[in-house]
């Protein structure tokens, strides 16, 4: 080999070596896919465009602060009506075209509907729907709830239920109104079992969408002598239902307890003060001074908003991409190429995580994708949601049902 041959191939392997690190700098650097979708204009969507606003906002706020490990955080997003087919339309142009590390969804219809290729794809994904369903292992393990299954709402307002009762020596007669969706009646059967095996009498009762008048379900609880009543709806119907009870007189005898979506600010207002002593259950803090939605508030007055505008699911949205958030920061924390299963595995390593008081510590497994299984009930005192109990916690174990 020529002396003049050797500085040419010493040049060479440089420049492979230079070209070789220049291809794998972007990996490093280039923003973090996640796809989203949200109903703004559906039939949830007096609720969920809060919750929306709150997992664009941190986005923005974590993305203003570095990002994650230096990586830009990049939310492809898009309403979907709150119809299962958009939904499924969506998850795949952003898992195949968009290539999305994961997913933050939205219902319980759509959730469920995408559960087998989420898992196929392997794609983390976190939805706003906490229907028991999603946390069987080996049917959904890409899925993780950030909130208090459905169920477990149910089995707790139900405890509650037969705790005030026995405090008041009355049988109690239940009926629950529900949205007309799987979200709706998610929770149903499970409360069914729980009464069943207490002596709870319970009947459930479709809450018709885009009703205008709720008095002829009313009637049947009437009928039913109904002393509680329990509601799984996002808060326009409930309210609804609550101002439709009190021109009927049930407000005086009748307790109405509120699961998550409707248990916040919006059903206080609509109500128009027929919400006053109505019991909550609340996975998410409706304390606007806890430091998580200190952060979140001080964030929305930088731009000239307030956090007075969109309430309680607004931080809901929040956590729940802060908790996705640090999935992907432990799964880079740890060195590991970030891709679905590097991710699901950074998820399951969260133990004990604080969320500033938004939720109950959060802490998934391996054998456990249920990261929130603890709630406080509040009740509506002059107009705000104030806390009754301390934390409490359920985890039953499901009965898949399809």
């Amino acid at each position: 080999m020529s002396k003049r041959f050797v500085p040419f191939l010493l040049l060479l392997w440089l420049a492979i070596a230079l070209a070789a690190c220049a291809s794998a700098q972007p990996a490093a650097t280039e923003p973090i896919k996640v796809g989203a979708i949200f109903d703004l204009s559906g039939a949830t969507a007096d609720v969920g465009a809060r919750y929306a606003e709150g997992v664009k906002g941190y986005v923005e706020w974590i993305n203003s602060k570095g990002g994650v490990n230096g990586r830009q955080i990049q939310l492809i997003s898009q309403d979907y009506g709150y119809k299962v087919d958009q939904a499924e339309q969506l998850y795949s142009q952003y898992v195949t075209q968009d290539k999305v590390l994961a997913f933050m969804g939205w219902g319980t219809g759509d959730t469920e509907a995408l559960r087998g290729k989420i898992a196929a794809d392997k794609v983390p994904f976190m939805s706003a729907s906490y229907s028991i369903n999603l946390i069987n292992i080996e049917e959904a393990p890409y899925n993780f709830l950030a909130g208090t299954s459905y169920s477990d709402q149910m089995v707790i307002a139900l405890q509650w239920v037969k705790a005030d009762a026995a405090a008041k020596g009355v049988a109690p007669v239940v009926v629950v109104f529900h949205h007309d969706s799987p979200f709706g009646q998610s929770p149903v059967p499970d409360g069914k079992d729980y009464a069943d095996a207490n002596g709870i009498s319970y009947t459930n009762i479709a809450m018709p969408g885009g009703a205008t008048d709720l008095t002829p379900q009313l009637t049947q609880a009437q009928d039913l002598k109904a002393n509680y009543v329990i509601i799984q709806n996002v808060s326009s119907p409930a309210a609804l239902l609550l101002r439709n009870a009190r021109s009927l007189g049930m407000t005086d005898a009748t307790r109405f307890i509120c699961l998550n979506w409707c248990a916040d600010e919006l059903f206080i207002r609509l109500a128009e003060g027929a919400g006053e002593g109505v019991v909550g259950v609340l996975p998410f803090s409706a304390d606007a001074s806890v430091p998580g939605a200190v952060t979140a508030s001080e964030f929305l007055t930088s731009k000239g908003d307030s956090l007075d505008k969109y309430g309680l699911h607004y931080t809901q949205g929040w956590a729940t991409m802060q908790i996705m958030a640090e999935g992907i920061k432990r799964t880079l924390d740890a060195g590991k190429e970030l891709n679905g299963e590097n991710l699901r595995a950074g998820l399951e390593s969260i133990s004990g995580m604080e969320t500033g008081g938004i939720t109950a510590p959060i802490s998934f497994s391996a054998a456990d994708h249920r990261g929130n299984h603890a709630v406080k009930l509040h009740e509506v005192q002059n107009n705000v949601w104030t806390p009754i109990t301390d934390y409490i916690e359920s985890r039953i174990e499901p009965k898949l049902r399809k």
